[in-house]
C-alpha cells in the first residue's frame, strides 16, 4: 500500500469493498474518539506529529512498542498503545 492509498484509508476516501473483519484506521480511530482522547482530529495527524514514517499498515506495526507506547501515553489519556488500540476497538463495536 502506498503511503497515498494509506493516507486516503485515514481519511476515509478509500473506496474498497467493506470486509466485516476488517475495519479501517479512519473508522477505529474516526474523528470523535480521536477529539475525545487526543489533541488530534484524525489518526494521521497524530502519526504525523510524532514523526513516524508510516506509509503502510506494516509500518505501524514495526514501531517499536517501546517508542510508540512513550508517544502514546504523552499524547493521549491512555497508558499504552494497547490500550488506545483496545478502547478504539470497543468503542467501534458498542457503535456499530
Amino acid at each position: 500500500m502506498s503511503f497515498e492509498d494509506l493516507l486516503k484509508e485515514l481519511q476515509g476516501q478509500k473506496t474498497i469493498q467493506k470486509d466485516p473483519d476488517h475495519i479501517s484506521l479512519d473508522e477505529l480511530f474516526n474523528e470523535s474518539f480521536m477529539s475525545k482522547h487526543s489533541n488530534f482530529k484524525s489518526f494521521g495527524e497524530f502519526l504525523e506529529k510524532g514523526n513516524f514514517q508510516v506509509t503502510t499498515q506494516e509500518d505501524i506495526n514495526n514501531i517499536p512498542d517501546e517508542l510508540f507506547d512513550r508517544y502514546v501515553v504523552r499524547e493521549t489519556g491512555f497508558a499504552n498503545w494497547k490500550s488506545m488500540l483496545d478502547t478504539a476497538t470497543m468503542e467501534y463495536a458498542v457503535k456499530s
